[in-house]
């Protein structure tokens, strides 16, 4: 959104040239979507092609859990169990399906250097966030020369964002491009995906889990990842933002200079404005191996849906209820109700989507410099 933009929608030209208002607009980034170091990794990433690629993945609430120790014929994957959501992810689920979305990055970027990419996953069960904050080795890339494979999911990297606004539900996906989802999963052991139509089940089905996930202790420990200021924003390079909130860009404007986050669009919203609803799922939800293979097959999907013009953002609610009802020890009441909508109970979901064709694009969110995760 331009000044010139801000000044004429919002009508406030007055208020903010009062009392220094322009200079806290400057102040908190309200002209400066998508500026400053924060998102330098988004423009400069060829300059390290492999390493650069990854960071550009999604991962849950942009905590980026991923370390990489690199030479000159492999590449290692870790996670950084620091980097963790707590409560809302304890079994680190979401962390290893972020983890996997960057491994697919490493796999695109490596054949379109040269290379022929030969993966190796860590196998085992996922477990409770360990007390040791340590890296944990979670795959491995062994590289060997080749002809460079520049793909069109490749190509897609630098344009794929979370949009988490309103799709034009006028607007029906063709069946090419369903097609081409469909084939986005394909070769992924123990890896599937359900699509389904818009339906009032499925809208009910996340916000009712959204409204029990999100208990005091959920909130406790993912606040620590929202960016409420544009100086958090460029320090941490991390975490949720305001401008990738989904809101209206005036809403955005006047949110990042008050200091406040008004939700002009609500979830609700946006469910119901929702073309496709995915489901990826797996043979075993803790599976390490499996899950990691669930992120690649996000990343793929999203980058193949990116290719197509298509918007993409995650809806994970209902499946982080079954990890927190697990955790806490209660009855296994939201596995029941995403095993009805699957009609399937071989297999177990791990990720939730939405799609469709977007009415506003979507800004990039911040990322972390490659050098901030290289380990020695």
């Amino acid at each position: 959104m331009d000044r010139r933009a801000f000044f004429t929608q919002a009508g406030v030209a007055t208020v903010l040239v009062a009392g220094g208002g322009v200079w806290r607009a400057l102040d908190q980034g309200v002209f400066s979507t998508g500026q400053g170091p924060a998102y330098e990794p988004w423009h400069t990433w060829r300059q390290e092609p492999i390493i650069g690629a990854a960071i550009l993945a999604p991962s849950p609430h942009n905590s980026q859990p991923w370390l990489f120790r690199v030479a000159d014929t492999w590449i290692e994957l870790y996670l950084d169990t620091k980097r963790n959501t707590g409560a809302l992810d304890p079994y680190l689920r979401e962390a290893h399906l972020g983890l996997g979305c960057a491994l697919e990055n490493v796999v695109l970027a490596a054949r379109a250097e040269g290379f022929v990419p030969s993966v190796w996953l860590s196998e085992g069960t996922l477990g409770l966030i360990p007390l040791d904050l340590t890296p944990d080795l979670v795959a491995r890339v062994t590289l060997s020369p080749g002809p460079r494979d520049v793909s069109p999911l490749y190509t897609a990297i630098p344009h794929r964002h979370t949009n988490r606004t309103p799709y034009d539900i006028a607007r029906a996906m063709p069946d090419a491009v369903m097609d081409d989802l469909r084939r986005a999963t394909l070769g992924e052991s123990d890896v599937t995906v359900f699509f389904y139509p818009r339906q009032p089940a499925i809208i009910g089905l996340v916000l009712a889990a959204n409204d029990v996930v999100y208990d005091r202790e959920v909130v406790h420990d993912t606040n620590p990842w929202v960016r409420r200021s544009w100086q958090d924003v460029q320090g941490h390079r991390d975490g949720l933002t305001y401008d990738c909130s989904g809101q209206p860009a005036l809403a955005r404007a006047v949110g990042k200079f008050c200091g406040q986050w008004p939700h002009a669009v609500t979830y609700r919203d946006c469910l119901e404005a929702t073309t496709i609803f995915g489901v990826i799922a797996v043979r075993d939800r803790h599976d390490r191996a499996q899950t990691l293979r669930a992120g690649r097959a996000w990343q793929r999907l999203h980058l193949t849906a990116t290719g197509h013009g298509v918007a993409a953002r995650p809806i994970n609610e209902a499946i982080e209820l079954i990890d927190r009802e697990q955790r806490l020890r209660r009855p296994p009441r939201a596995e029941a109700r995403l095993a009805e909508l699957t009609g399937d109970a071989t297999w177990e979901p791990t990720f939730m989507f939405r799609m469709g064709y977007p009415l506003a694009p979507a800004p990039a969110s911040p990322r972390r410099s490659v050098v901030d995760v290289l380990l020695p």
